[in-house]
């Protein structure tokens, strides 16, 4: 009879980007405990990403749908979310043997005797990527070395070829927060203009997000079925990214799809220095924003002024590089 594998449960219940910057973290996890089973605790609507990551064996929507013989098999627990105290709970609820995570100094242990989570402190280095984070982490923990960890934080691929770039150029206007968002006049001015320069262009965005992507097809003068708002899932928005020649957008989780993916990207930054959550140097990626003029405040209702510094001439200059030119 065959031993049931220990699990190594991660908890990494965030967005699509969030996901995306953790991938070279699960890499590294999965060749670190080979034998245990990875089990990855995200949202139900990243289960066509989480196919594609290729280092996790079991996607879990809810730890409320953990089983007590699932319970009896976790042996480690790794926090990918957050720095707690929530996210530790709820990795403690499972009892496992060792805990992964950054430290929790106020936490103590189910004896009273000490910290649960004795991990290295949690920092906020503008200079550090995000996904290097958590490679740091599991190095803290001991799982790979440090120079490991470091050579393989930039490691964001997703598994298969690129298709050849005959698709169009897509441009997402949107992003959670209104911080993050860049004037959707200015969109459609770069919009239309690459499509009187011959590109195909369709506009993407969420169910939410409707009136924004009617707005910039409208100015932009584009036909109505360039409107893709609303009306792309998640795996049709991986193949809609692979396919494509260039994504533009602000700093949202699509610009990540078009890292993972080798996709040429311009990334429009507002709030968030794009050394934390810009792509890795070297590929076909360009960012922009005024760091300068950046107030970095995250979750503010308007653009973020290192967002408004940026006008559709840059993008538009910024773009021609990078998309392939239209036979005459």
């Amino acid at each position: 009879m065959t031993t049931p594998s220990p699990h190594a449960v991660v908890l990494r219940d965030l967005g699509l980007g969030d996901l995306l910057v953790a991938v070279p973290a699960l890499r590294l996890l999965r060749r670190a405990l080979p034998g245990h089973e990875i089990v990855l605790v995200a949202p139900a609507a990243l289960a066509p990403l989480v196919a594609r990551i290729e280092a996790v064996d079991r996607h879990v929507r809810d730890l409320s749908s953990y089983s007590s013989e699932d319970h009896a098999r976790t042996d480690v627990a790794v926090n990918l979310h957050g720095r707690g105290p929530e996210s530790h709970a709820r990795l403690d609820a499972l009892a496992p043997r060792r805990r992964i995570g950054h430290a929790l100094p106020d936490a103590e242990g189910p004896d009273g005797d000490g910290p649960s989570w004795a991990g290295p402190p949690w920092t906020d280095d503008p200079a550090r990527p995000e996904r290097r984070r958590w490679c740091d982490l599991l190095a803290a923990a001991g799982l790979v070395d440090e120079a490991t960890a470091r050579d393989a934080a930039d490691d964001l691929r997703l598994p298969g070829r690129r298709a050849a770039p005959a698709g169009p150029v897509v441009v997402h206007p949107g992003a959670a927060y209104g911080a993050k968002r860049w004037p959707p006049e200015r969109f459609a001015v770069v919009t239309g203009a690459l499509a009187r320069q011959g590109h195909p262009v369709v506009v993407t965005g969420g169910d939410g997000e409707r009136r924004l992507t009617a707005e910039v097809v409208v100015r932009a003068g584009l036909p109505p079925d360039a409107d893709l708002g609303g009306r792309t899932d998640l795996a049709g928005l991986l193949d809609l990214v692979a396919a494509a020649r260039l994504v533009l957008a602000g700093d949202t989780g699509i610009s990540h799809v078009a890292t993972a993916l080798g996709t040429p990207s311009v990334t429009l930054f507002g709030p968030v220095p794009p050394s934390q959550w810009g792509p890795p140097p070297g590929g076909p990626h360009v960012v922009l924003g005024d760091a300068a003029a950046r107030r970095g405040e995250r979750f503010a209702d308007d653009p973020d002024p290192a967002l408004l510094a940026v006008t559709p001439d840059e993008v538009l200059a910024a773009l021609a590089p990078l998309i392939p030119a239209v036979p005459a």
